[in-house]
């Protein structure tokens, strides 16, 4: 649905020119903070194995891996999106947890005007920059709508195409009588979807293209994002606080394309896995 369609409802006109009309200051700024819960498929982790029990223990172990809050700080062209800073529980550090964080994301910039993003990003010790435009989603607006806080919301859904390195996404090939049955359990890929289904709910009382992560261009905030197995929730809205957060655009870090930082994931994960296949009993150890 285009956003001329989509406006010709009375109350959605009143809504948006209203909130058009409070929001066309120049020096105005709001912060939304998120909270971002993904789930995990066990099974994608070796879970088909292991008790039900200790897939719980484990799960329990990576909730706080994979629940984590973010400010975004936004005016009318940009935004800033930063991880909450929090103190880490003693004796979380080692482990899955202490791989994961081989991967730390840094701060997420977004410039609508110049549709630019910036991300900066932390990869086994070394730093990069990466620098790419904004990733476009064909977004389908729809009527539904729901209540978020004081927010009346709308629904809008896109088709997002993989991209990156998602864990959350991990899961092994079903296999069938068709296949290799001499093909080894270590020799199975691990496979991630080539596409997602994203639903996000905007408001058009703040009508900004903003958002959180690279979820961006509907005609209002985005407050909540549903992706796969992820999904994201705006809890409080702050609008022109009295100390006005820094959107700095970031620079730290070797630049990179967004393609550029994807590759050398992939060789990366792929030298890990023929490491990991090696010191397993019964795998290919390389001679001394």
């Amino acid at each position: 649905m285009k956003l001329a369609t989509f406006l010709k409802t009375p109350v959605i006109v009143l809504i948006f020119f209203t909130s058009l009309f409070t929001f066309s200051q120049n020096d105005f700024q709001g912060k939304a903070y998120y909270m971002s819960k993904t789930s995990v498929d066990m099974n994608g982790f070796g879970g088909r194995q292991m008790s039900e029990e200790r897939k719980k223990q484990i799960a329990e172990r990576m909730k706080s891996m994979f629940e984590k809050t973010y400010i975004l700080t936004f005016n009318k062209t940009e935004s800033i999106y930063k991880e909450e800073e929090r103190l880490e529980t003693p004796g979380q550090g080692g482990g899955f947890r202490g791989m994961m964080g081989s991967f730390t994301g840094g701060n997420q910039y977004k410039n609508i005007k110049n549709n630019q993003l910036l991300q900066e990003q932390e990869f086994f010790g070394k730093q990069f920059l990466i620098k790419d435009l904004l990733p476009k989603l064909n977004w389908v607006m729809g009527s539904e709508t729901k209540q978020i806080g004081k927010y009346m919301c709308f629904k809008a859904t896109a088709i997002k195409p993989a991209s990156g390195f998602d864990f959350s996404s991990f899961r092994r090939p079903s296999r069938d009588k068709a296949q290799d049955s001499t093909k080894t359990k270590a020799e199975e890929k691990v496979e991630v979807p080539k596409e997602t289904e994203i639903v996000a709910w905007y408001t058009l009382q703040i009508p900004i293209n903003q958002g959180p992560g690279e979820y961006w261009g509907l005609p209002g905030l985005i407050l909540e994002v549903n992706a796969g197995r992820t999904t994201i929730l705006c809890s409080k809205i702050v609008m022109n606080p009295e100390e006005k957060g820094t959107i700095k655009v970031p620079s730290k870090g070797k630049e990179v394309t967004q393609k550029e930082y994807d590759e050398i994931i992939t060789k990366k994960m792929k030298e890990m896995r023929e490491n990991f296949r090696g010191r397993r009993p019964g795998g290919n150890h390389p001679r001394g």
